[in-house]
């Protein structure tokens, strides 16, 4: 079974000038891909990353920065405006791997889930990190090409070659990916 993750579409990510300038088309991106993988009855799954303001969950770089960021109950731990988020399970994160101190995996081994659907921010990071966690766990990868965003299209190039390369990761486009998902319907 394919799962799609939809990996930190939140308000915080936005914030920087390039991504926002991106916003709208990936928004799009997302939705057609949200919207085939529900008419296929694929899962689809909401990922965010949230901090406590106590810096219980902060990660090391903004420890040493004693800056903080996406507060729980923020408008930045927000999904942006306008994406599809219907009634899917949304799961938080605090590190960069979706796998990471979550139940990520539990609910898509109950699921049989063998192959993931990544979409969303940002490629070299969050992105990366959940695809190469995936590997270690033995799930297969589809980057979702049109539907993941960056600020830093070199390093994400880079990474996400090296991913697809080295852990036989594959990227389509989310019309593919459409395609791929309706082939699966019984």
């Amino acid at each position: 079974m394919i799962a799609v993750l939809v990996i930190d579409m939140q308000n915080a990510f936005f914030e920087d000038p390039v991504m926002r300038e991106s916003q709208e088309d990936l928004v799009r991106a997302c939705n057609f891909l949200i919207s085939a993988a529900e008419a296929s009855g694929s899962p689809v799954l909401f990922i965010k990353t949230e901090h406590e303001r106590d810096k219980s969950t902060w990660s090391l770089n903004m420890l040493d920065d004693d800056q903080g960021f996406i507060f729980r109950g923020s408008e930045q731990a927000e999904l942006v405006p306008g994406l599809d988020e219907g009634c899917f399970p949304q799961l938080t994160k605090t590190r960069d791997s979706a796998f990471l101190g979550t139940d990520l995996l539990f609910r898509l081994r109950n699921l049989q889930v063998d192959t993931l659907v990544l979409a969303g921010i940002s490629a070299h990071n969050c992105v990366a990190q959940t695809a190469a966690d995936a590997f270690a766990n033995n799930f297969r990868v589809i980057y979702a090409s049109d539907a993941i965003g960056t600020e830093d299209a070199g390093s994400a190039e880079a990474v996400l070659s090296i991913l697809q390369r080295e852990y036989r990761q594959r990227s389509h486009s989310v019309a593919e990916i459409a395609d791929l998902l309706s082939a699966k319907v019984p």
